[in-house]
This record gives C-alpha cells, sequence and structure tokens, in this order.
C-alpha cells in the first residue's frame, strides 16, 4: 500500500515563495500520476497540479499556471510543488495525492486519485 508525507508547509506574506515535498513510499513504477490539491475551511477540494509519473507531463488549475511548478525526482519517488508569488488566496491545506489511472478526464479531480497524504498546511499573508 502506499504511503504518502508531505512536507514543506509554512506562513509566508505575499509574493514569496514555498516548496512542498511528497514523498511516496513504493517505487515509481507502480503509480501513474500523483498531484497536489488544496482545501480552504469551507471551500471543495480543489486541484492544484498534477504530473504523469512515467511521461512527466504535468497540468496545472488556471488559478495556479505561471506560478506553481509540480516535479519529480524518480530516484527518491518524490514529487515537489515550488509554489512562487504566492497569493493570500493560496491559503489552504496542501494535499499530496497518488493513483493508477492514466485518464484524462480526471487529471485535478480527486476522485482519479486513490491514495492521499496527511496535508500541510500553507498560509499566505497580505
Amino acid at each position: 500500500q502506499v504511503q504518502l508525507v508531505e512536507s514543506g508547509g509554512g506562513s509566508v506574506e505575499a509574493g514569496g515563495s514555498l516548496r512542498l515535498s511528497c514523498a511516496a513510499s513504493v517505487v515509481r513504477y507502480s503509480l501513474n500520476r500523483m498531484g497536489w490539491f488544496r482545501q480552504a475551511p469551507g471551500q471543495e477540494r480543489e486541484g492544484v497540479a498534477m504530473i504523469y509519473i512515467g511521461l512527466g507531463s504535468t497540468y496545472y488549475a488556471d488559478s495556479v499556471k505561471g506560478r506553481f511548478t509540480i516535479s519529480r525526482d524518480a530516484a527518491k519517488n518524490t514529487v515537489y510543488l515550488q509554489m512562487n508569488n504566492l497569493k493570500p488566496e493560496d491559503t489552504a491545506m496542501y494535499y499530496c495525492a497518488a493513483g493508477l489511472s492514466l485518464s484524462s478526464t480526471t487529471r485535478l479531480d480527486a476522485r482519479g486519485y486513490d491514495t492521499w497524504g496527511q496535508g500541510t498546511q500553507v498560509t499566505v499573508s497580505s
């Protein structure tokens, strides 16, 4: 069974940067996709970015395009989310997720992921 451990959250001022990490406890070929989601209080969970582990192709929510970058280190079974030019509206709990699906219709949909991390808080002050 896959286990995901996130790290790297924290508090920054608007315009600052953070890098989140997600380490998976299985070898890379057991997973096809990994993604980052976020959920603010009272709001639904939102897909932020995802990466197909094999091809390395990436997809982003419109709200973070040009500011966030998802990447992977296959040797370390780790996925990163580099977040630049952070805004107060980026404040949320960020979750790492992993799945086997290769579907293009659920790239940023939580239903396309089977395993979730415990979450790491990101707070951006104005």
